[in-house]
C-alpha cells in the first residue's frame, strides 16, 4: 500500500513539470524546388522568362528558409523568414545576375487551433496607422492512407516514427513524435492523429527540425488577433495579388520574386 502512495504521490508531484513544458518553439528548415517559370528577370531594361535565350543559366534549383513555431495551450503560430520577401535581380549581357533585397509586399503568418483543428491566415497589408489586417480561416484535412512503418530516429532530440502517406500524387514520408504534448505538423494536410511532425520529405519540398526548445511562451503569442477582418480565401488571395502588383509597380524595372 506504501509503495502504490509513494507511486501516486510521484506521479502527482511530476505533473505540474509536465504542464510547464505544454509550450515553447519549434525550429525549422524548410527546403523548397523554384518554380522557374513564375521568376521575373530585366535584361538590358527588357523582362525575360524562361526559355528565352537572355535566361540566366545560374538561377539556384532550390530556397531554403526558416520557419519558426510557437506552442501554447491550443494554439501554434507559424512564422517564415524571408516568406513573400521579393527579390530584384539584375544581369548585363554575360555577367553575373546581381541580387537584392526588395522587402515584402505584405507581412503574412498562421495559426493553428489543435482543438479545432483549422488553420487561420493572417496578411497585414500596410505600414503604422495605414495597416490593415485581413484573416481566412478553413478546416484541416488531413490526408489518409497512412503507412506507419518500424522505421526511427531521433530528430532534435525526439524519437520519431516513419509514416508514408500519398500527397500531391506521391509518396512522402513523415517523421513524427509522440514525446511533445501537443498535435502539429508544419505541412497541416499530413497532421497525425496524435504527435509532432518534425520531418517532412517530398520530392520537391522538405521541413526539417532543427531545434526545440521548451519553456514560457505568452498567450498573446499565439493567440488569433481578434481585430482581423474575416474574408474568405479567395479574397485573400486577391489581396495578396494586388499587394504583389502594386508592390511590383513601386519596385520599377528589375523586380523579380523568389
Amino acid at each position: 500500500m506504501k509503495k502504490l502512495l509513494s507511486i501516486i504521490l510521484l506521479l502527482v508531484a511530476a505533473a505540474p513539470d509536465i504542464l510547464a513544458q505544454a509550450s515553447g518553439q519549434i525550429s525549422y528548415e524548410v527546403v523548397r524546388k523554384i518554380d522557374q517559370s513564375r521568376l521575373r528577370f530585366m535584361v538590358n531594361g527588357e523582362e525575360v522568362k524562361q526559355g528565352d535565350p537572355n535566361f540566366p543559366t545560374d538561377v539556384p534549383d532550390t530556397r531554403t528558409i526558416g520557419q519558426k513555431v510557437l506552442f501554447a495551450g491550443n494554439f501554434v503560430r507559424e512564422n517564415r523568414d524571408e516568406e513573400n520577401m521579393m527579390i530584384r535581380v539584375t544581369q548585363e549581357p554575360g555577367g553575373i545576375p546581381q541580387t537584392t533585397n526588395a522587402g515584402r509586399p505584405f507581412e503574412e503568418y498562421a495559426v493553428i487551433d489543435i482543438a479545432s483543428q483549422k488553420i487561420l491566415t493572417f496578411v497585414t497589408v500596410g505600414k503604422d496607422k495605414e495597416a490593415r489586417t485581413y484573416k481566412s480561416e478553413a478546416p484541416i484535412e488531413a490526408a489518409g492512407g497512412w503507412q506507419l512503418t518500424q522505421q526511427t530516429k531521433k530528430i532534435a532530440g525526439y524519437l520519431c516514427q516513419k509514416a508514408v502517406v500519398n500527397y500531391h500524387k506521391e509518396p512522402y514520408s513523415v517523421w513524427f513524435t509522440t514525446e511533445l504534448p501537443f498535435r502539429y505538423s508544419p505541412v497541416p494536410a499530413l497532421t497525425p492523429e496524435k504527435g509532432v511532425v518534425l520531418l517532412v520529405e517530398g520530392s520537391r519540398e522538405q521541413f526539417r527540425a532543427t531545434k526545440v526548445s521548451l519553456g514560457k511562451v505568452e498567450d498573446k503569442s499565439v493567440v488569433p488577433d481578434s481585430r482581423a477582418e474575416s474574408v474568405s480565401a479567395e479574397q485573400l488571395t486577391d489581396i495578396r495579388q494586388k499587394a504583389m502588383a502594386d508592390f511590383h509597380q513601386k519596385m520599377g524595372p528589375g523586380g523579380g520574386g523568389i
